[in-house]
């Protein structure tokens, strides 16, 4: 039998220690709470997220290893590079937030439901109301193609799911924000829990004492506060080329 604390309603920034969360399930920590703005970003900023199927009540997750990307090795390998010279595609951010999200929480092959339910996404899109959660958007012509979206905490951020209608779509909307969060000194994107795909990207794994270390410096950084739309223009296809 799994015994969870749960959370206190009248202490939103209140969590237990990450590193005391289960083996197995790995990183289930506490059940309950909300998700208000101040609960999120206090959940954030400690190295924590929720995570939850429609069946379930509101889950929190600090899994060991953790995944992350490092903004410095984001770039577009050749295949990606060859695909981008082919089609006419523009990146935008932050200009279709609810967008990026409904998109990422749509039925996937092989899923049977998905687990951004429309609590999850009205919680982010408050988030976003508030400048603290972010968008990129891969277009070809007004249709689009890809995108990703999460939280930005000082100068960390977690990254909450991605999309893709193209093939490319998702990889070139990551590229876009490892470009964009280089540019203002983001070293590290959260990817949260491991799995082949993100590997493939390019993500690396650490243990949980370390992320959570860089959580606590990153997370106290001056960030970029506010709608990133006006930068939209820092960020052009195609990408400068890198060695594979």
């Amino acid at each position: 039998m799994i015994r969870l604390p749960l959370l206190d309603a009248a202490k939103p920034e209140h969590f237990p220690d990450p590193r005391k969360a289960l083996n197995e399930p790995n990183g289930l920590l506490a059940f309950g709470g909300d998700l208000t703005p101040r609960r999120l970003l206090a959940a954030y900023s400690q190295g924590i997220f929720p995570w939850f199927n429609e069946d379930e009540p509101l889950l929190w997750w600090s899994p060991d290893p953790r995944c992350a990307f490092h903004t410095h090795t984001l770039h577009p390998n050749r295949s990606l590079r060859r695909r981008l010279a082919r089609v006419d595609w523009r990146i935008t951010i932050d200009h279709a937030f609810r967008e990026v999200v409904e998109a990422c929480a749509a039925p996937r092959p092989g899923q049977l439901g998905t687990w951004i339910v429309p609590a999850m996404i009205d919680a982010y899109v408050r988030l976003h109301a508030l400048g603290h959660a972010h968008s990129v958007e891969v277009w070809e012509g007004e249709q689009l193609v890809g995108g990703i979206y999460g939280i930005a905490i000082g100068r960390l951020f977690c990254g909450e799911s991605m999309f893709s209608r193209e093939s490319g779509g998702s990889r070139t909307a990551l590229m876009a924000l490892g470009q964009l969060l280089r540019g203002w000194d983001f070293p590290l994107i959260d990817a949260q829990v491991t799995n082949a795909h993100l590997l493939q990207l390019g993500a690396v794994e650490y243990p949980r004492t370390q992320f959570l270390r860089m959580v606590a410096q990153l997370s106290h950084l001056p960030g970029q506060p506010g709608s990133w739309a006006e930068f939209t223009p820092l960020v052009q296809l195609p990408f400068h080329a890198a060695a594979d």
